[in-house]
């Protein structure tokens, strides 16, 4: 300390302590009401941007109104430099969280706007929110005068011992980044693994990829194992897809009319159900003289994988009720058994086949 506090250093100090705080509340006022006028816009980003500002700005103003106080009061040359280095810290680490808040929302809601709302690949927001968050620790370190050379060392060899005990952890991770990046399979995409697990894709993090199945359980996958499995994905290249219905007629139907009687149902239900895509041409084609009828594929579209259920459930209620009013036979199938007259004589001549009789032991 340079010189005695007197009453005019505290009445200073604290007048620039009140002005900070009442800048703080002022700013968080103007921020409210900013964030209001961002809820009312169609972009996403500047409810990010403002909801990570309403922490920082206030913040830094009250951090602003302790650096002049502390200006303002005979400090030592060293008592004021820590201070100044501490509030310069603490500013670093207020708006490295802002900073990081806002990155992180930016790649989610890129991510969502591309991938649909309902999923969600947490693995890049997790991995940008670490970068930023250890980036804004070494600043603030060095503010305060700490050498990070020693620690960025340490943290190299540190890192190359941790890259071999987790290296499965690391492994699954990498393949999250590359499935993410190769864009072979997003969140939203209805998948189905050779192994049997099927469903939609929930979320694809730092260890393992989440589906959801249709009878909403949620499925587990590693994501090194989701890597190097064989996999169809029922959305891409495109979400619409086509169905097939195996359906046979009757020998006696005249095919012609069943082509056109089907042609027909396929058209009200593309037109009427939801989830099918109205403008697909339905397709009938005959391929098979089976034993008791002839049997043909009706091809549906619908615009997503599980509107299939959907779809095949009132087209083929539809179809059944129109044959029947059509009079088109869907017969079952039938096998027809012919016994020649020898095999029954030869079968009649045969001597019959004795019975064992049982005898009851005698008391």
């Amino acid at each position: 300390m340079t010189r005695e506090l007197v009453l005019h250093d505290w009445l200073a100090a604290g007048i620039a302590l009140v002005a900070g705080a009442a800048a703080a509340l002022v700013l968080r006022a103007v921020l409210k009401r900013l964030a209001q006028h961002a809820e009312k816009t169609r972009w996403a980003g500047d409810d990010i941007i403002v909801d990570a500002l309403r922490p920082v700005a206030p913040g830094a103003a009250l951090i602003g109104g302790a650096a002049v106080a502390a200006s303002l009061l005979p400090l030592t040359a060293r008592v004021s430099g820590f201070v100044n280095q501490s509030l310069t810290a603490v500013l670093v680490l207020i708006a490295t969280l802002s900073t990081a808040r806002v990155i992180t929302g930016l790649v989610q809601s890129l991510a969502q706007s591309r991938t649909g709302v309902a999923g969600s690949a947490t693995i890049f927001v997790n991995i940008t929110r670490i970068v930023v968050l250890t980036m804004g620790f070494l600043v603030a370190l060095q503010t305060m005068g700490v050498s990070i050379a020693p620690l960025l060392t340490a943290l190299g060899v540190g890192g190359l011992a941790v890259a071999l005990a987790l290296q499965d952890t690391l492994a699954n991770l990498f393949a999250g980044v590359h499935i993410l990046a190769s864009k072979t399979v997003q969140p939203g995409d209805y998948i189905r693994l050779t192994s049997g697990e099927e469903g939609y894709v929930v979320d694809i993090n730092w260890r393992n990829t989440v589906v959801r199945n249709l009878s909403n359980n949620l499925v587990i996958i590693p994501n090194g194992r989701l890597a190097k499995t064989n996999m169809t994905n029922f959305t891409q290249p495109e979400q619409q897809l086509s169905i097939l219905v195996q359906v046979g007629v009757g020998y006696e139907s005249d095919l012609e009319h069943v082509e056109r009687v089907t042609l027909e149902v396929v058209d009200s239900v593309m037109a009427d159900i939801n989830g099918a895509v109205p403008d697909h041409e339905g397709k009938v084609r005959f391929h098979t003289f089976a034993d008791s009828r002839i049997n043909f594929t009706v091809i549906l579209g619908v615009g997503e994988f599980s509107d299939q259920y959907r779809i095949k459930h009132e087209f083929i209620k539809r179809l059944h009720r129109r044959f029947r009013a059509e009079g088109i036979s869907i017969p079952a199938p039938t096998h027809t058994v012919a016994l020649h007259q020898e095999a029954l004589t030869a079968a009649a001549a045969l001597p019959p086949v004795p019975h064992q009789r049982e005898t009851s032991p005698s008391l």
